[in-house]
Parts: C-alpha cells; structure tokens; sequence
C-alpha cells in the first residue's frame, strides 16, 4: 500500500479509465462520481444510467478502476447508484457522439 497518495492522484487514475464502448472516460460520461479518499482507501460511487446494466459491464467498470487505483497503491471501496434525469440525459448525449462500438 503506497504512503501519502494524494486525492488528486486518485481523480487522476481513475479520469483515465475508458469506457469500453465509448471513446470517453467513466469520469467524463459521469460514470465514476464522488471521488474520494479516506484512510489510504479510493472510494468511488458508479452512477449507472440504469439499475439494470449487465453484471458483466459493471464488473468491467469496478475491474478496471480496481487496476488504476492498483496502480497507485490504493484499495477501491466502490458504491452504485442511478443516474438521475440530467445525468443520463448527459450520459446517453455523450454516448452518441462517442460511440464507437465494441
């Protein structure tokens, strides 16, 4: 575990997580949210544009921040949430001039 990791060092690893499908980060799609840092331990909340994203997709998103935050010597404590209205309307804009299929 890395001594003295700053916050904006967790903000930085995490703001280079890619989504998959789309040519944007978690952070930009506002997907990775709430970033925080507490006793040496990244905490992270996904806001999902719905609660029913597949499991498969949403282990993606918590593997790949979990190897970012690896990177720079923290543990990930990750939270689920939905979006909200203003948020996935944010989302699903981005998603579609983004797109770039898997």
């Amino acid at each position: 575990m890395a001594e003295n990791v700053t916050l904006q060092q967790v903000k930085d690893a995490a703001g280079k997580v890619k989504h998959p499908a789309i040519n944007s980060t978690l952070v930009e799609l506002g997907i990775a949210t709430d970033i925080r840092l507490e006793a040496n331990r990244a905490k992270i909340t996904l806001a999902l544009p719905a609660l029913n994203i597949p499991a498969g997709i949403v282990n993606y998103f918590v593997e790949t921040l979990t190897d970012a935050m690896d990177e720079i010597g923290v543990s990930l404590d990750v939270d689920k949430r939905e979006m909200n209205d203003a948020e996935r309307q944010s989302f699903f804009s981005m998603e579609q001039a983004n797109w770039k299929g898997l």
